[in-house]
């Protein structure tokens, strides 16, 4: 079992910066496919990152939708245990909670969630 655990979330204005961070537990996140995932009021849950193995060893490839690119990036900490989303050039369509999520490479599912952290952003 994975539990993960989401922080950094908070109210900033428009251009300002957050850095989320994702602690796992259960499971160390060298070993995992990691994402983040946002869902704004009304809306559905989308993707906006992830870091996931490659071939089966330590190497990582990493995706962002289209509307975070240039302006997220996603990291690993392995020493910590976590995996973190540096935010830069927020704007209000950023506002939502924002959910880690794991899995095994072997699955295309997403199965483990946190419990997710606001995020808003002002105008």
């Amino acid at each position: 079992q994975v539990q993960l655990v989401e922080s950094g979330g908070g109210s900033v204005q428009a251009g300002g910066s957050l850095r989320l961070s994702c602690a796992a537990s259960g499971r160390t996140v060298i070993s995992l496919d990691m994402g983040w995932f946002r869902q704004a009021p009304g809306n559905e849950r989308e993707f906006v990152a992830s870091t996931v193995r490659v071939g089966g060893r330590t190497y990582y490839a990493d995706s962002y939708a289209d509307s975070v690119k240039g302006r997220f990036t996603i990291s690993r900490d392995n020493a910590k245990n976590t995996v973190n989303l540096q935010i830069i050039g927020l704007k209000p369509e950023d506002t939502a909670v924002y959910y880690c999520a794991a899995k095994f490479g072997s699955t295309t599912a997403w199965r483990y969630w946190g419990q997710g952290t606001q995020v808003t952003v002002s105008s």
